[in-house]
This record gives C-alpha cells, structure tokens and sequence, in this order.
C-alpha cells in the first residue's frame, strides 16, 4: 500500500472537504429531525401517532429511488454545478416542509427533500474522491462523515429547543435557510471538477449502472453498505425507547447520553480516518465490527445489560464511525473518475433503501407494553434482544467483504492506477 506521505492533502481540497461536510450536515440535520418532532405534529397537525413514521420513511424511500434514477446522468454534469442544484433543491422542500399544513402536503415535502438529498450524498462523496488522492482519502472521509455525530450532540437538540420557542416550523425554516447558505457558498467556492466529463473529441464511455454489479469488488462494496446499513437500522430507530424503558434511563438524561455517544463518535471517526490512510480499511471494519458486537452483546442482547449504559451506548456511537469510514474510504476507489458519481448514487441507494428495511423490519417484530416509571406510563419494548442477535449476524461478513475488495484493489493498483477496479 502507498504511503500516506507519498500524496498530499492540500490545503485547497481540505477546504473543498469543510464545504462537503457543511453539505453533509444540512442533509443528515434535514433527515434526523423530523422524527423527534413527531409529538408536535401529532399535536399541530392532527397526525395520528402511527402514522409519524410514514413522515420518515417517505424521505428514505424517496431518496432510494433517486438514488438509482439519478446513477444514470449524475456523472453527465460538472460536480459543483449538479452539487449546488441538488442542495438548492433540498432547501426549498426543506422550507416547504414547514408551510404544511396536514400529513399528505408534510409527506409530500419529505418525498421532495428525499428525491435531491440522494443525489447531494452521492455528490459530496464524488467530489472527495476527485479532489483527495487514495493515500489520503480515509482521513478525508472521516472530516466528510463528521456531519452525524455533530448532528447528533448539536442538530437534534437544537431543533427541539427551536420547535419549543417557535413552533414545529421553526426547524425547517432554520435548516431550510441553512441550506441555501451552504448551496451559495459550494457555488462560489469549489472548484468547477469537470474532468471527468473528458474533451468534446474524447468522451470517457459510460457504465449502465447495472453494469457495477457484474463488477465482482463494485458488488461487495454495495454489499458490504447493504449489511451494514441494515444490520445498525434494526436498533437505532428504536433505541431512545429501549433506553428509557426497558434499561429505565430518565429521559431527562438521554440528551446527556447522546452528547457523550455523539462526541465519542466525532473523535472515533478522525482517528478513523488516520488509521485507514496508515493500515487500511479492512483491520479498521473488522475493529470497529468486534466494538459493535462488544456493544450489542453486553447492551441489547444480555437481559439485564452487562455494562453500564453510558459505557456500551459510548461503543455503540463509537462503532459507526469506525465502520462507516473504511467502506467509504475504500469504496471511493473503485470507479473510474467518469463513473465515481454514478456508483456513489447506487451506494446511497442502497444505504437509504436497506435502512428503510431494517426499520420497517423491527417495528414488525418488536412488541410493546406500558409499565409506570416515576409515576408515568413509558413504553417497554420486547424481542429487543431478537432484533440485536440478528444485527450482530448481519455485521459479521462486513470485514470480509472489505478484506476482499482490499486485496483486489492492492492487485491492481500497480498495472491499473486509474482504471476501474472490478
């Protein structure tokens, strides 16, 4: 593997970096939010309680589908110009969102805001991997992923204190205007990035995306995200219920658990980053794979849990960014420039369409029942421990499939340094 030292990471592509995780930020905050204002919109705006999960699952779904529609023309257009056009799009469904005023018209701007956050996912990663050489892209993708765990110890709070003081609206305007900020600054500062698109004389040939999955290392890459994606979305929809009521955490203290786990994930996935610039991406998934069934074992499957929940909650957070980087880092090098962000849509694709199962998945098999904790009825949650033994059993072939695609990227590298890795 090339050294670390033998490609630099300037200081024009760290900028272009910041900009990409600005971007990423604004579309995991628009995602994230929307479930904690659930009570709001039950309260506002007549949605029955059951359906709030319609509200997040249209966004998924949406963006799964642009995902795939998108992997056809995506690499047809300079990356700043497309980038700018899919955030500005979001911003305004975004902000849409907010002027609802019943559950067909919010489902309708989370439908919107999922069809140009897929693409702007894809996009981002695109433009990391044009700007950031290999030896360097693990770190770069590290500073890129950052937006969940800042989303998670800033983002979700600071949108319920908005709805608190002005209304369920407020976050939407709020991330909305964010938006559009960001979508000025990555038209005005990153570079054009139209390489990839060749000469007029010289057009690079262009891959139908089903074409990706007779590519044996571009199909255990969108493997690999497929079982990870899934085998995390069994537990984390439904975590913050299983903390307060099965494991009785007061829910004055889940902000508090959240700011050390999202910390914890924040400062995992820097020394991530590093550690697969140096050693690679497969040591790096197969260490973050053992962290996450250290968690899940002693956290969700054990009855009671074995370690103290600050303690397996800080490994768990601590786990997705150490799996998470690796197989983005590693997935960045295996299309060719003309196809870099074609394959990322179908990895965001897949990432979106997998969650998506794994969500609705646990809400069929979980049962639940009220049990009064401090004189309040709270939600207990049974066959937790079905859905995390099922988690630890999809997590598992994660590292191998990495392992592969190392190897097969090692062997290439030397003859075919910038050809499609297969």
């Amino acid at each position: 593997m090339s050294s670390p030292e033998a490609a630099p990471f300037t200081a024009a592509a760290k900028r272009a970096v910041l900009v990409v995780a600005l971007v990423q930020l604004v579309n995991v905050l628009d995602f994230m939010m929307v479930m904690p204002l659930g009570p709001d919109f039950s309260s506002s705006l007549g949605i029955d309680p059951a359906d709030i999960g319609i509200i997040g699952g249209s966004y998924t779904a949406a963006a799964a589908l642009a995902g795939l529609v998108a992997a056809e023309f995506l690499d047809r257009f300079g990356r700043r110009r497309a980038l700018a056009g899919a955030m500005f799009g979001l911003s305004l469904a975004t902000i849409a969102g907010g002027l609802s005023w019943n559950m067909t018209s919010l489902v309708a701007s989370r439908i919107a805001a999922g069809i140009f956050g897929g693409p702007a996912t894809a996009l981002s990663l695109a433009i990391v991997t044009d700007l950031v050489p290999p030896a360097r892209r693990g770190r770069a993708m590290g500073m890129a992923s950052a937006a969940f765990p800042v989303a998670s110890v800033f983002g979700i709070p600071a949108g319920l204190a908005l709805s608190r003081i002005g209304g369920w609206h407020t976050p939407f305007f709020a991330i909305g205007a964010l938006g559009v900020a960001v979508t000025v600054l990555a038209a005005t500062t990153l570079p054009i990035l139209r390489g990839h698109l060749g000469t007029a004389g010289n057009r690079p040939p262009r891959s139908p995306a089903m074409h990706f999955l007779q590519r044996p290392s571009m199909r255990n890459a969108l493997l690999a995200v497929g079982f990870m994606t899934f085998s995390i979305f069994l537990l984390v929809p439904n975590i913050s219920v299983y903390l307060a009521g099965n494991l009785r955490v007061p829910r004055s203290n889940l902000e508090w658990m959240y700011l050390i786990g999202g910390i914890t994930a924040f400062t995992m996935m820097m020394v991530a980053g590093r550690v697969v610039d140096r050693y690679g991406s497969a040591p790096m998934s197969a260490a973050g794979t053992l962290t996450l069934m250290t968690a899940v074992a002693t956290g969700f499957v054990a009855v009671p849990a074995l370690l103290p929940v600050p303690v397996f909650f800080a490994l768990f957070m601590a786990s997705g960014s150490m799996r998470q980087v690796p197989m983005q880092a590693l997935a960045s090098k295996l299309p060719a420039p003309a196809e870099r962000a074609q394959f990322m849509s179908l990895m965001s694709a897949t990432s979106h369409t997998m969650s998506s199962l794994g969500a609705m998945i646990a809400a069929r098999v979980l049962l639940s029942h009220n049990v009064i904790i401090d004189g309040q009825p709270t939600a207990v949650l049974d066959r937790m421990n079905w859905l995390a033994t099922a988690t630890l059993l999809f997590a598992l072939p994660v590292p191998f499939l990495l392992w592969r695609i190392e190897r097969a990227v090692q062997r290439a590298a030397p003859t075919l340094p910038k050809a499609v890795i297969g």
